[in-house]
């Protein structure tokens, strides 16, 4: 029961994340500083996200399978090669070097 009244509290409270910004903001305009804030951090917490599940807890669990594949994408997104196709670069080099290694 205990489960299920957490699953229920973190909906709840996700829900009113996302109506506190039309609520709170309604039709005005954002200021240019909030917005830049807001635009970079998906980004950031993408990069925070990807670095805590390649790392492992204190570093103890890198997986280098990973780090071959980001590193993949990181060269295909720099030869300006389209999203899907970079991560599609990044998936069968992970996927070949867990294989072969």
């Amino acid at each position: 029961m205990t489960l299920w009244f957490a699953i229920a509290a973190v909906a709840l409270v996700s829900i009113g994340f996302k109506a506190a910004g039309p609520v709170l903001l309604g039709d005005r305009k954002m200021p240019p500083r909030l917005a830049g804030v807001i635009a970079l951090l998906a980004p950031a917490l993408l990069a925070g996200l990807v670095l805590t599940d390649l790392s492992g807890p204190a570093w103890t669990g890198v997986d280098w399978t990973l780090c071959a594949g980001l590193a993949a994408i990181t060269v295909t997104s720099l030869l300006r090669v389209p999203v899907l196709a970079a991560i599609l670069c990044g998936v069968v080099v992970t996927a070949a070097s867990r294989f072969f290694f």
